[in-house]
């Protein structure tokens, strides 16, 4: 059968190998090719910028703003996209690019199985480092550097290097997303104060409401802004529900809780849903008839004929037709009792670094007493592949005597279970978004100063899922630290070549996941 298209980019990716025919996200042939157009763009911006000195903060932000959206399930417009890449296409003409730096899209996926392995595994951390550098962006946080490694790597996508050289960027790359992330994370808290611990309903009150999902936290700002007093009321989605633990978002009244679970149960969660939903990054799932007319994106999502909320030029966005529909549609008539994936009616989020910290010598001494054998860091991408129940039964398992962090919508298969608690501590602690992997990643620091060891003499072990782009960013920069041992499922990437994949697993002791009760005891030594 003859290819309409190529991407494997995704962990759902047709047959484990590449959606040839239509993308299993949603994503047309047309669309797949737009967004390849949009990255080889990039390349022929990025080199053209490097050849003139240090890359421009207007170059910059067109990167990431670029890269940002490939991202799955962001944009489906191929209008949309193609006015993103003309765009492109004037800005590297207007730094000379010229016939030598113009690119097939076929470039990028043709070729030895291996390189285009590496080549895929640093695009894909490009497109993921994008979002977080993004989010950062529109909080008024930015970092030339970022934008410099940007261009760097993305040039180095279609040079000539030993395997031995593509590793070395990896790592290399990888410490460029810890500095994004490290950005975001002052962004966040420096706008919305330090993430404390807060318990979260998942039941929905009567009366008009609007849900927001997505990531950004700045949308969901503007959006409490203009809700004031309004009478409707906001619930968040997804990777959203770490905004509670944020003070300066808390505290408004009409935040009243989070709706549904992860993302990839969305079209199930919002059939019929008498209440505007408001898309804010990548999470768009195909609308169905029985909510499309309530939906509306916002930033970079887009879906052909729907409405969009677009800034102006200084960054400010209108949410009012966004309100409107919400009190049009009316809400519930009475009070609904949602639960999350396991029938818990609550959910616990705001266990950022600093919240954890604040009890590391709690920890150091329940480690040293024996009444804390193991930690175990359990979260990552969710989507509808089947095997992701395995992160329910490896949760269910863990022993009464080991703590459980959690971050990023991976979390909604456990984070309604309630585990108890250990030296005085909820036994199950969410850290936040996706990005707060870099919180995970100060504690596990904080702690092996603690007990003057190396992060992988701790007894820390890091059990992740995948999905996306970003979490192969965060993967990268696990293995950039030296961080080993790592186990990750529920398939591995379409995109690691054997030899790739050989590689990592000889080099930093990754384990493609198994069976949950018999990972386990091969952790702890059962």
């Amino acid at each position: 059968m003859e290819e309409k298209m190529f991407c494997f980019q995704c962990e759902q990716t047709a047959g484990g190998t590449g959606c040839s025919q239509a993308g299993v996200c949603g994503k047309s042939p047309a669309v797949a090719l737009a967004q390849d157009e949009t990255v080889v763009a990039l390349i022929r911006l990025a080199r053209a910028a490097l050849r003139q000195g240090p890359v421009s903060k207007e170059t910059g932000r067109l990167l990431i703003e670029g890269l940002f959206l490939t991202v799955t399930n962001v944009n489906f417009d191929e209008a949309d996209i193609r006015r993103y890449n003309a765009l492109y296409q004037e800005a590297g003409d207007a730094l000379g690019a010229g016939a030598a730096d113009d690119l097939s899209p076929q470039t990028l996926f043709h070729g030895d199985r291996d390189i285009v392995s590496l080549r895929s595994t640093l695009l894909f951390g490009l497109k993921g480092m994008a979002a977080y550098a993004d989010h950062a962006r529109v909080l008024g946080y930015e970092d030339p550097a970022i934008y410099q490694g940007c261009a760097a790597f993305l040039a180095a996508l279609v040079e000539d290097h030993t395997v031995a050289d593509w590793l070395g960027l990896l790592m290399d790359f990888g410490h460029l997303n810890l500095k994004t992330m490290g950005l975001l994370d002052q962004a966040n808290t420096e706008s919305y104060g330090r993430p404390t611990p807060t318990t979260v309903s998942t039941h929905i009150a009567p009366g008009p409401f609007i849900v927001v999902t997505g990531h950004d936290l700045l949308d969901l700002k503007m959006l409490l802004d203009q809700t004031e007093g309004t009478g409707v009321a906001v619930y968040t989605h997804g990777e959203m529900l770490p905004a509670h633990g944020y003070p300066e978002l808390a505290k408004y009244d009409q935040l009243k809780g989070h709706f549904g679970t992860a993302w990839n149960n969305q079209q199930a969660e919002f059939d019929n849903i008498p209440g505007a939903l408001l898309y804010t990054t990548n999470c768009l799932m195909p609308p169905r008839p029985s909510y499309k007319d309530a939906l509306f994106t916002t930033g970079l999502v887009a879906w052909p004929d729907l409405p969009h909320i677009a800034a102006d030029a200084e960054g400010h966005k209108d949410f009012s037709a966004v309100i409107a529909k919400a009190k049009a549609l009316g809400g519930y008539d009475q009070g609904q009792e949602k639960t999350g994936a396991n029938g818990g009616h609550t959910m616990t989020t705001g266990f950022a670094r600093d919240a954890v910290l604040a009890h590391a010598g709690t920890v150091v001494e329940a480690v040293k007493a024996g009444d804390l054998r193991h930690i175990f860091l359990v979260g990552g991408c969710d989507g509808a592949k089947p095997g992701r129940s395995y992160y329910t039964d490896f949760v269910k398992a863990t022993p009464a005597d080991s703590l459980v962090l959690t971050l990023a919508c991976g979390k909604f298969r456990f984070n309604d279970l309630d585990l108890g608690t250990l030296a005085g501590l909820p036994r199950l602690m969410d850290m936040g978004q996706c990005n707060d992997a870099y919180s995970a990643i100060q504690v596990a620091v904080a702690l092996a100063e603690a007990f003057d060891c190396g992060v992988n003499d701790l007894p820390l072990t890091l059990v992740l899922s995948w999905y996306e782009q970003k979490a192969v960013c965060i993967l990268l920069t696990l293995l950039a630290l030296g961080i080993k041992n790592i186990y990750i499922g529920p398939s591995l990437p379409a995109f690691f070549s054997d030899t790739v994949l050989q590689t990592l697993v000889e080099t930093f002791d990754l384990h493609p996941i198994g069976q949950a009760e018999e990972d386990l005891a091969a952790i702890l030594g059962a």
